[in-house]
């Protein structure tokens, strides 16, 4: 007996010579029945609910541009967050993407993977790095991280060596070891005792990272821009300082550019605008265009410990990834490209610069670097996001009541003129909505 036919609308999807028994879903507005008790929530869909998803869903893209179910198109700001870094359905992913499908999707690391290889040579021929592993998401590249710091000192014969020192307002993903490592206990609340080997000390403050240093501290994990914590930049003489202490005192200093990495900066990854490298680095987001893909980044020396079976990956380095990798190394390294992306962020700064001082009331201040660029919002930030999305465009909210505005790294001129038009009809409406009634009584 051949299991339900399940349909979308019309549309049938057969299994072999199954007659098609249609039922009709709207997934826009599921109504789900509860197999057991709820808390009284009303049940609209099948998903866990871990996210306070927008009442908005978009059937195709292209460049800086979505277009909406209804038709409604929106200026992407957000780009995924961070992760389209080219923009929606580039026409040079889509090919090679297809062009690997028709080929092989998936082998296993029991075997050499050429795409791999070639993407691994890649990455470490422009950056610090000898070593690359591969993974899927930001998370597991941070995992890995932290493993290979770990078991570095282990094989350097300091096993007692585990503790990591970490900054608050991090994020560095949702593992319980990530968590543990970020420290925000938003994040932590109800999941038991957080992994233990982690140090929190203030973002940017030398003196309390030398005062955290200790006989059991093996590196010192950073995100040289921090994204979810505010778009927090960490400033070159402090990140110089980091490297200095690692030295002294046989410590590792790992990178987080989950968010940062692969142009967002207007350098390939955000710790070269600094000259400050690290000895370990997980990367995500951008270097797969929208496809799952992360990696760990590391020294030959950071690297001795992880030998074989001590890390893997089921679908890590898979062909159909790598070949994506690749093809977006082809466009970002292409001459020029990375000049845009300064000139582009260049010119958004100025025009947000132009916006605070247009909209005091509204718009407390402007952060970041490359196209990684925060709104400080006098108000809450939320009201902020919700009227540039009225406006149909899309930012995404941060910490330290932060608007991060994060474009493709392909954006126009004209697409940021249009942007700042939106923000800037944004911004008066939640100006004279703040108003006082002159009617009101005092």
């Amino acid at each position: 007996m051949h299991a339900p036919l399940l349909t979308e609308g019309t549309r049938a999807i057969q299994c072999g010579s199954c007659r098609p028994q249609r039922r009709q879903i709207s997934f826009s507005a599921l109504s789900v029945e509860p197999k057991g008790p709820t808390d009284g929530r009303a049940v609209t869909s099948h998903l866990l609910p871990t996210y306070a998803r927008v009442d908005l869903a978009f059937e195709r893209g292209e460049g800086a541009w979505l277009v909406a179910t209804n038709g409604e198109r929106y200026l992407d700001f957000t780009s995924g967050v961070a992760v389209n870094g080219l923009g929606h359905a580039h026409p040079y992913l889509v090919a090679a993407l297809k062009a690997q499908a028709d080929k092989v999707w998936h082998v296993s690391n029991l075997f050499r993977i050429s795409e791999a290889e070639r993407l691994a040579e890649r990455l470490c021929a422009e950056t610090f790095a000898d070593l690359a592993f591969f993974c899927n998401s930001g998370a597991e590249a941070m995992e890995c991280v932290i493993k290979v710091v770990r078991k570095y000192q282990y094989a350097s014969g300091r096993p007692e060596h585990y503790r990591i020192i970490t900054f608050e307002g991090a994020f560095h993903g949702r593992t319980l070891a990530t968590l543990a490592a970020g420290g925000q206990k938003k994040y932590l609340e109800g999941f038991g005792p957080p992994v233990a080997g982690f140090d929190q000390v203030p973002f940017g403050d030398l003196d309390a990272v030398k005062a955290a240093i200790g006989p059991e501290t093996a590196a010192i994990l950073i995100e040289p821009i921090q994204g979810e914590g505010g778009v927090r930049v960490a400033a070159t003489p402090f990140l110089r300082g980091l490297r200095e202490l690692c030295d002294r005192h046989g410590l590792l200093l790992a990178f987080d550019e989950v968010q940062t990495g692969v142009g967002r900066t207007g350098s390939l990854f955000a710790y070269q605008r600094c000259g400050v490298e690290p000895d370990v680095m997980g990367i995500a987001k951008a270097i797969g265009g929208g496809f799952p893909l992360g990696a760990c980044l590391c020294t030959a020396d950071a690297g001795k410990g992880m030998t074989a079976g001590t890390h893997g990956s089921t679908f890590g380095a898979n062909p159909l990834a790598m070949t994506v990798g690749n093809a977006v190394l082809d466009i970002v390294l292409a001459p020029g490209f990375l000049d845009k992306v300064r000139r582009s962020a260049i010119l958004f700064r100025q025009r947000l610069a132009e916006m605070r001082d247009r909209h005091a009331g509204v718009i407390a201040a402007v952060r970041g670097e490359g196209l990684l660029l925060g709104l400080v919002a006098v108000g809450p930030n939320g009201a902020l996001v919700d009227a540039l999305r009225a406006e149909k465009l899309l930012a995404a909210a941060a910490g330290d009541n932060v608007v991060r505005m994060l474009p493709p790294l392909i954006i126009e001129e004209t697409e940021i003129a249009e942007a700042i038009t939106r923000i800037d009809r944004a911004a008066g409406r939640l100006e004279q909505t703040s108003q006082p009634n002159a009617e009101a009584k005092p």
